[in-house]
C-alpha cells in the first residue's frame, strides 16, 4: 500500500512536469546555452582557443634607438598586443575601457636607464597607467616590462655607444667617490672589463654582436590533470557550474508548488488520505530528485556529444554526485516549502538565495579567483562541493576517492534540510 501510494506520488508529480513542454524545454535548454556561453568564454584562457591579447599602450617621450628597442621587444610577446599612442589619447583609452595600460617612456629614459646600469643613483621612471578592472592583468603587463628593459638596456650597456658613454662617466665618477679603496679598485676592474668588451663588440657586425641580460632558463608550460594526455576542457567547468544553478531553480519551483497546492487546499485533502505526511513529503522528494537526475542527464549528454566533455575520473564518483547533488536540491525545494508563508513571497526570496549559493559555490567562475577569506567560507556552501565533485570526475579526472568528501557534505545539507523541513512544516495555510 505504501510502495503503491508513492510510486503514484512521483508518476503524478513528473506528469505534471513534462505536461508542460514550454517548461521542460527551458529546464534543459537554458543550462545547456548558458553553459556553452561561459566553456567558450574561457575557452581562450585555457590555451584551447584564440586567447585575447592584452592591449598596451605605449606613450614613447624618449624617441631613442633604446625606447624603439624596449618597446619592440614588449611587442614580441604573445600575450600583449602593443600600440605607439600619443599621451592624452593613451590616458583616455585606459579611462574608457579600451586599453588595459599604458605604457609611459619619460624623455631621458635611455641616458638614465644606462647611466644608472651600475652606478645606482636617481633612476628614470617607467609609469604605468591602468583600468582598475584589469588589475591582475597588470602583474603580467609588469613581468614582461621587466623582462624587456634588463634584456635592452643590458645589450646597450655592453654592445652600444650609449653603454660606452656612460662606462665612461662611471669611471670618472669612480675617481671622486667615497668608495673603500679595496672596493673601488675593484668596481674600477668591472668597468673596465666591460668597457673593453663594449669595445670589441662594436668591432664586430651587428648581427655577429652578443646579447644583454635575459632569463637565465627557460620555461615549459603544461596544462595538469590526472590525466595529463588529456587536454582541459573549458566547457566541463561551465556545465557543471550551470548544470547546478539551474536545477536549483528546479527545487524552487518544486518548493513553490507545494505552497501553491497548500493554499488550494489540496495538501489538506491529501491528508485525509490514509497516506502519512512522511510520505507526501518523501514522495515529493523522490520526484524532485528524479527530476534534477533528468536534466543533468540531459545537460551532459549535450555536453559530451558537442563539446566532448568526458568522465575522466570515476563513473561511479559522478554518478554518486549527481545523485547526492539532486537529493540536496529536493530537500531544499522541501526547506523552501516549509519556510515559505506565500507562493508571491516566497519565490523571490528563494531566487535570491539560491544566486548567493551559486555564485559563491563557484558555478559562474572557478572558487580559485575568490579572495582567501571567501575560498574558505564557499566551503559552507552546498553548490561549491557540488561544483568540486562534477569537475574532480570530469576534466580533472580523479578517482573515487575524491568523490567521497563530496558526496558526504551533499547529504548531510541534504538530511540536514530534510529535518528542518519534518519540523517545520505547515499543512495549512495560517490565517
Amino acid at each position: 500500500m505504501t510502495l503503491t501510494a508513492l510510486i503514484a506520488l512521483v508518476r503524478k508529480d513528473l506528469k505534471l512536469f513534462f505536461h508542460d513542454r514550454r517548461s521542460v524545454i527551458m529546464s534543459f535548454a537554458a543550462p545547456i546555452i548558458i553553459a556553452s556561453f561561459f566553456g567558450f568564454l574561457f575557452q581562450g584562457a585555457s590555451g584551447q582557443g584564440g586567447q585575447a591579447r592584452i592591449p598596451v599602450a605605449v606613450v614613447d617621450q624618449d624617441q631613442t634607438e633604446l625606447s624603439r628597442k624596449l618597446i619592440a621587444r614588449l611587442g614580441e610577446d604573445k600575450q600583449v598586443q602593443v600600440v605607439a599612442l600619443p599621451l592624452d589619447r593613451a590616458l583616455d583609452q585606459v579611462r574608457r575601457g579600451k586599453t588595459t595600460v599604458a605604457l609611459r617612456i619619460p624623455a631621458g629614459f635611455s641616458e638614465g636607464a644606462t647611466r644608472t646600469f651600475f652606478s645606482g643613483g636617481n633612476k628614470p621612471e617607467l609609469s604605468l597607467d591602468y583600468d582598475p578592472s584589469h588589475a591582475m592583468e597588470l602583474g603580467l603587463v609588469r613581468g614582461l616590462l621587466t623582462e624587456a628593459a634588463m634584456s635592452v638596456v643590458s645589450a646597450e650597456m655592453f654592445t652600444g655607444p650609449a653603454g660606452r658613454k656612460s662606462l665612461d662617466a662611471s669611471l670618472d665618477q669612480l675617481e671622486h667617490s667615497r668608495l673603500a679603496g679595496g672596493e673601488r679598485s675593484d668596481l674600477k676592474r668591472l668597468l673596465e672589463s666591460a668597457r673593453a668588451w663594449n669595445a670589441r663588440q662594436e668591432q664586430q657586425p651587428a648581427t655577429a654582436r652578443q646579447g644583454g641580460l635575459s632569463l637565465p632558463y627557460t620555461l615549459k608550460e603544461e596544462a595538469l590533470t590526472s590525466r595529463s594526455a588529456t587536454p582541459y576542457n573549458s566547457y566541463a567547468h561551465s556545465f557543471a557550474g550551470m548544470g547546478v544553478q539551474f536545477i536549483l531553480f528546479m527545487g524552487i519551483e518544486a518548493g513553490i508548488s507545494i505552497l501553491v497546492a497548500r493554499r488550494s487546499g489540496l495538501w489538506k485533502r491529501l491528508c485525509a488520505a490514509p497516506l502519512s505526511r512522511r510520505l507526501l513529503l518523501g514522495g515529493r522528494a523522490l520526484s524532485a530528485t528524479l527530476i534534477s537526475l533528468i536534466i543533468l542527464g540531459v545537460v551532459y549528454a549535450f555536453a559530451r556529444l558537442v563539446f566532448n566533455v568526458r568522465i575522466e575520473g570515476s563513473a561511479a564518483g559522478f554518478l554518486g554526485v549527481c545523485l547526492a547533488f539532486s537529493l540536496m536540491t529536493a530537500s531544499f525545494g522541501l526547506l523552501i516549502a516549509s519556510l515559505g508563508r506565500t507562493p508571491e513571497a516566497t519565490r523571490g526570496l528563494a531566487i535570491f538565495a539560491t544566486l548567493i549559493l551559486v555564485m559563491l559555490g563557484g558555478a559562474w567562475v572557478p572558487a580559485f579567483i575568490f579572495p582567501a577569506w571567501l575560498q574558505k567560507l564557499s566551503l559552507f556552501i552546498p553548490t561549491r562541493w557540488a561544483v568540486d565533485g562534477l569537475d574532480a570526475m570530469t576534466w580533472r579526472g580523479l578517482g573515487f576517492q575524491a568523490a567521497l568528501a563530496p558526496i558526504t557534505v551533499l547529504l548531510g545539507f541534504a538530511l540536514t534540510f530534510a529535518l528542518i523541513t519534518l519540523a517545520r512544516f505547515r499543512w495549512e495555510v495560517e490565517g
